[in-house]
Parts: C-alpha cells; structure tokens; sequence
C-alpha cells in the first residue's frame, strides 16, 4: 500500500508540474503573439474551462496525497521527509499562489471588459500578461521542485 499511494502522489505531482510547465513555455508565449483582446478573450476561456473534473485530482489532489504518502511511509523516514516537504511546498508554491495571486488576476480579467481600443487592450493584456507569468513561473518551479522531492522520496520506498 505504501508503494501505492506513493506513486500516487508522485504521478499527481508530475501531473500538475507539467501543467504549469505547459503554461510557461508554450500557452503564454502563444498568447503573448496574438492580438491583444484575441489573448484576454482565449485567457478567460481557458481559465473558465480549466476549473474540470480531468483538472481537479491534479491541482487539489496533489498534496494530500503527499501528505497521506508521508503519514503511510512514516516508518521510513526519509522517505517519509522528502514526502511532506514535497507535500509543504507544493501547498504553499503551487495552490497558496494560484490562490492568492493568479486565480485572482484571472478574476479580475474576466470581469475586464475587453475595449475596442487595440491601445488600451494591449496595455491590459501587457500588465496581466508580465505579472501572471512571473507567478506561474515561480508555481512552476515550485511544483517541480515538489515533484523531485516526491521522486526522492518514493526512491526510498521499500
């Protein structure tokens, strides 16, 4: 069962990293490209269509299933270690940030009405577009750090 519910949480961590991922080195750039009130149009489509039962073990999942592999592995310590630390900082640098700082920019972009002015959208579209990309890159190195440290910790397994 150990094994089990380690590999669990270790698939779920690969799983959301590699979504953020997705969104650093290919989505924002694709938008980035495109007519600004195109991007804020497809921006708020994606952010409205990723709240999806395919999406929701992933982001929410991830870190109670570390937390329960570190309660499952606790006789093996070291496994047990790198399971709640990836636990911790998937908690805090993947869902505290998408929580407290892009889920509320999408928020606020999708009550944004999009202006008929290309000036004024693209202003919009470059503010939203710089700061959601640094966030998502610190999520994005935060849930891969968790995923390694997840990896690290089902390498212990027995």
């Amino acid at each position: 069962m150990t094994k089990t519910v380690g590999l669990l949480a270790l698939i779920l961590s690969a799983l959301i990293f590699g979504f953020f991922y997705a969104w650093v080195c290919s989505t924002m750039w694709g938008l980035d490209r495109l007519d600004p009130a195109t991007a804020i149009a497809a921006m708020n489509a994606m952010n409205g269509s990723v709240r999806n039962g395919v999406f929701a073990p992933a982001f929410f999942g991830t870190a109670p299933a570390l937390l329960v592999a570190a309660i499952v592995a606790w006789q093996n310590r070291p496994a047990a270690l790198f399971f709640g630390l990836a636990a911790v900082t998937y908690a805090l640098l993947g869902v505290g940030i998408t929580a407290s700082v892009n889920a509320p920019m999408n928020a606020e972009l999708a009550r944004t009405a999009i202006p008929d002015d290309p000036a004024q959208a693209q202003q919009i579209w470059t503010a939203y577009s710089s700061r959601w990309q640094t966030w998502n890159q610190i999520r994005a190195l935060g849930s891969g750090l968790a995923f390694i440290l997840a990896a690290l910790g089902f390498a212990r397994l027995k």
